[in-house]
């Protein structure tokens, strides 16, 4: 079953290659979307794909790159489009 999430990283996600990572991890997964930085210091996160491998990359959010220090990650299902391909913005 198909699924799309939108999630939404506080801590230290930012300038520490929280959205390349993730990038890297989606794709390893399968998984297609976007992560951005918003202005209010967090990461959004649009996972779409396999209910497995989105819930994989849910779950991965809460470790990130080596240097993040992640301390929340609340999501919720997500009705947008699944993109072709994972991006970062």
């Amino acid at each position: 079953m198909k699924i799309c999430i939108r999630c939404y990283v506080s801590g230290r996600v930012q300038g520490v290659w929280y959205r390349a990572a993730t990038r890297e991890q989606a794709r390893a997964l399968g998984v297609t979307g976007f992560a951005r930085n918003l202005t209010d210091g967090r990461v959004e996160v649009l996972a779409c794909g396999e209910e497995k491998a989105v819930l994989a990359l849910r779950e991965w959010l809460w470790q990130g790159p080596p240097h993040a220090q992640v301390s929340d990650v609340r999501w919720q299902a997500a009705t947008d489009e699944a993109p072709s391909h994972f991006t970062v913005g």
